[in-house]
Parts: C-alpha cells; sequence; structure tokens
C-alpha cells in the first residue's frame, strides 16, 4: 500500500509541475503589453517601463519563472498588481466559498446518487427506467438553465430564497444555508441522475457475481447483501466517477456563482483574467490543480482500499 500510495503522489506532484509550467509560460506569452493593461493606455512611455520594472517584467522569462517558482515553494505566490494583497491570502478567501458550495454539492449528489441507484438496481421498474431517462435530460440541460429556473420559481413567485447574494457562516449559519441552497440544488439536479446511473450499473453488475449466491445461500439477509457486500465490491467505478463529478461541479462552480453573487473562485477568476493580474490567476491554477490532485489521490487511496487489484495495478 505504502509504495501504491507513493506513486500516486510523485505522479501528482509532476502533474502539478507540468501544469503550472505551462499556465505560467501561457500567460507570458500572449504578446499583450501587461504594464501598458495596468496603467491604462494613456499611460507615458517612462511610466509603463518604470512599473514593467517594478513588476520584474524587464527580466528574461526564464529568470521570473524561476523566482516564481522559488517563492511557490516556500509558500508565496506573490502579491495581486491590482489590490496589492497577497495572492495566498486572496485566493484562500474565494476558493474557500467556492469549496463549500462544491463539498456540499457532491455529498448530496453522492448521497441522493447511491440511494437512487441502489433502489433502481434492487427494484427494477418505473424507477429504473426514470432514472435513465434522467440521466440523460440532465446531461443534456445546462445547470445554468436549471439555477435560473430556481430563481424564478423558488426565490422570486415563491419567495421562500433570496434570488442573489451571500451571507459568510461567521455571520449567520442560518443565513449562510439559505443563500447556498439554490446554487447547490442547480448543481446536484443536473448531476445526481447520472452518478445513479453509474451506481446501478456497477451494482448490477456485482449482484450478478458468484459470491453474492454464495452469500444468499448461507441464510445472509439480502440488505447485508446488497449493502455490506456488493454495494463495496461496485464502488470502485462509481468513485471515479465522483472524482469526476467533483472536478465538474468545480467548473460549473464558475457559472453558478456568477448568476447567484457569490464572491467565489469564479468571480475572481473571470476578473483577474481580464485585468491581466497574472499572480493571482497562477494562485487560482495551483491552488485549483493542487485540489483537483489531492481528490484524485483520495479517490485512488479509497479505491485500493477497496479493490487491491487496484493497487497492484
Amino acid at each position: 500500500m505504502l509504495s501504491f500510495l507513493v506513486r500516486r503522489l510523485l505522479s501528482g506532484i509532476a502533474m502539478l509541475a507540468v501544469i503550472s509550467t505551462l499556465a505560467y509560460l501561457l500567460m507570458f506569452m500572449t504578446g499583450t503589453d501587461i504594464a501598458r493593461n495596468l496603467l491604462g493606455q494613456n499611460a507615458s512611455e517612462e511610466a509603463v517601463a518604470a512599473r514593467a520594472a517594478q513588476l520584474g517584467l524587464d527580466q528574461p522569462l526564464l529568470t521570473r519563472y524561476v523566482d516564481w517558482v522559488s517563492g511557490a515553494l516556500h509558500g508565496d505566490l506573490g502579491t495581486s498588481w491590482f489590490s496589492s494583497v497577497p495572492v495566498t491570502e486572496l485566493v484562500g478567501q474565494r476558493l474557500g466559498v467556492t469549496l463549500s458550495l462544491v463539498f456540499l454539492s457532491t455529498f448530496f449528489a453522492a448521497l441522493v446518487a447511491v440511494i437512487v441507484g441502489v433502489i433502481a438496481a434492487v427494484h427494477r421498474g418505473w424507477i429504473d427506467r426514470g432514472l435513465q431517462v434522467g440521466s440523460i435530460v440532465g446531461a443534456a440541460i445546462p445547470n445554468y438553465l436549471v439555477a435560473l429556473v430556481l430563481v424564478i420559481v423558488l426565490a422570486i413567485q415563491l419567495k421562500w430564497f433570496e434570488p442573489t447574494g451571500y451571507t459568510r457562516p461567521q455571520d449567520s449559519i442560518s443565513g449562510w444555508l439559505m443563500s447556498i441552497t439554490l446554487p447547490v440544488l442547480a448543481l446536484v439536479v443536473t448531476t445526481v441522475a447520472g452518478v445513479a446511473q453509474q451506481v446501478r450499473g456497477s451494482l448490477i453488475d456485482a449482484l450478478r457475481q458468484d459470491y453474492v449466491r454464495t452469500l444468499r445461500s448461507r441464510g445472509l439477509p439480502e440488505w447485508r447483501v446488497v449493502l455490506l457486500h456488493a454495494l463495496r465490491n461496485a464502488a470502485g467505478p462509481a468513485l471515479s466517477v465522483l472524482a469526476l463529478l467533483f472536478v465538474g461541479l468545480l467548473g460549473g462552480a464558475v457559472i453558478i456563482e456568477q448568476l447567484f453573487a457569490i464572491p467565489g473562485a469564479g468571480s475572481l477568476a473571470i476578473s483577474s483574467t481580464s485585468q491581466g493580474d497574472i499572480p493571482v490567476v497562477m494562485g487560482l491554477v495551483v491552488a485549483i490543480a493542487v485540489i483537483v490532485l489531492v481528490v484524485n489521490l483520495v479517490i485512488d487511496i479509497l479505491q485500493g482500499w477497496f479493490n487491491p487489484k487496484v493497487r497492484i495495478s
């Protein structure tokens, strides 16, 4: 198991190095005059040159990259060129909002998907057929359209929620829950059927195995056979889908945050990219890449625990 973890960790570090390198090079290879964009088109040449020297833009690209990597390895991702706020502080604040939204959406989507998927696999019928239709419809309808429908029905017509806005949990737990309910629903509705379909298919395959017939012949209750044995063996493919679900929700949260005026990483990424605030953009790229790699590592560990064959492969 230790060698399995070491291999996964080393591959994750290599992937992070590749992602950060490509992102950094692409940021500075656009051909735009960053210093002039920061000061405005009416700035004098002297002011632009002074600003470029202040930001180190007059140095060779390789030198700038080595300096950035050196700082990143020590936990210093630089300072925002616009707000002069440390990137780690700025990204940490915004990313925390996004992660709360994504983790809640992933949790509820996985919970509902497992329940529905198990019922559909054990009791074939209208639930099974409805799940197959729902997975197709959920994949076809974009989450922002679902969000607009939720706002119109639940917020504007029924007035159960505020249509936009965000309340921090430290200010009010109830207000925070009310402010993220509609965004979470919008993300869950469009993804839960697809995950439930995967759980259903994996569980049906597991229930057809010889060990399940052996357990039933020994007189074990059906709920124990399904939940304690078959579901565990069916968890591998479902966990892979769960990792993809998390990454997909992380990307989908960008649009949802804009619709509900949530001050998360999505709005920060859009504003920083449009302004040319490269330290903030790079901080977001590294932070999101680390999160995705950690989630994949956790999924790999869980799969190795559920299925020892994964560790061998």
